[in-house]
């Protein structure tokens, strides 16, 4: 079985929960571990995961309110816009994740076959093609970079999960039981060890906008 690193976040923006963490630590066979959101320290927390795991397999998870499926993400671009101080304070605007990186990086992860497999456990999923400009995409893009500069070997990607249920309470806002969001990540992790690098389904996976 090859290893699986999957990582969550700490609760942000005055927030008691956070659905990524809470439903990373309920995936089994995998090392989980939690990111500060924080710019910069987030990233040391993750190569310092990497470092101790030797995983095969790394799917970074994050909070994205207001989406109402979880959602694979494609896409990671080299840019910091931050439109709330991260949880040390921290606001940077345009700013680049890695100074003199490339423009974008794609997921190396199965990204329509990982879609299939939540859809199949049960779990609205799709993919995305943006993973915003705050520390998700942030961590999504210091993942990638990690991986075409030093760790080749190493497959990675990112997930978006919506809102917990109470996180909502007496809301209009799109939620997701923690335990469908974890049942979700296994089928996802399933997937990405499965489908062989490379590889992914041929399925409609494109929007309008």
């Amino acid at each position: 079985m090859k290893s699986v690193l999957l990582t969550g976040f700490e609760p942000f923006d005055g927030a008691a929960v956070n659905p990524s963490w809470e439903a990373v630590r309920l995936v089994p066979g995998v090392h989980a571990v939690q990111l500060p959101c924080v710019f910069g320290e987030a990233l040391e927390h993750l190569r310092e995961a990497v470092r101790e795991h030797e995983p095969s397999v790394v799917v970074c998870v994050g909070q994205a309110g207001g989406r109402h499926d979880v959602t694979v993400e494609r896409v990671a671009i080299n840019l910091d816009d931050a439109r709330i101080p991260d949880n040390a304070g921290h606001r940077p605007i345009d700013e680049p994740v890695v100074r003199d990186g490339p423009a974008a990086y794609f997921s190396t992860l199965p990204v329509k076959a990982c879609v299939a497999a939540a859809r199949s456990a049960g779990v609205p999923a799709s993919v995305s093609h943006s993973a915003g400009t705050f520390v998700c995409n942030h961590v999504f893009y210091g993942l990638m970079h990690l991986i075409a500069t030093e760790r080749p070997a190493l497959r990675g990607g990112f997930v978006h999960v919506p809102f917990a249920p109470e996180q909502v309470l007496g809301e209009a806002k799109p939620s997701m039981p923690i335990t469908m969001i974890a049942e979700a990540l296994a089928a996802i992790v399933s997937a990405a060890v499965s489908v062989a690098p490379g590889d992914d389904l041929r399925l409609v996976g494109g929007s309008l906008h």
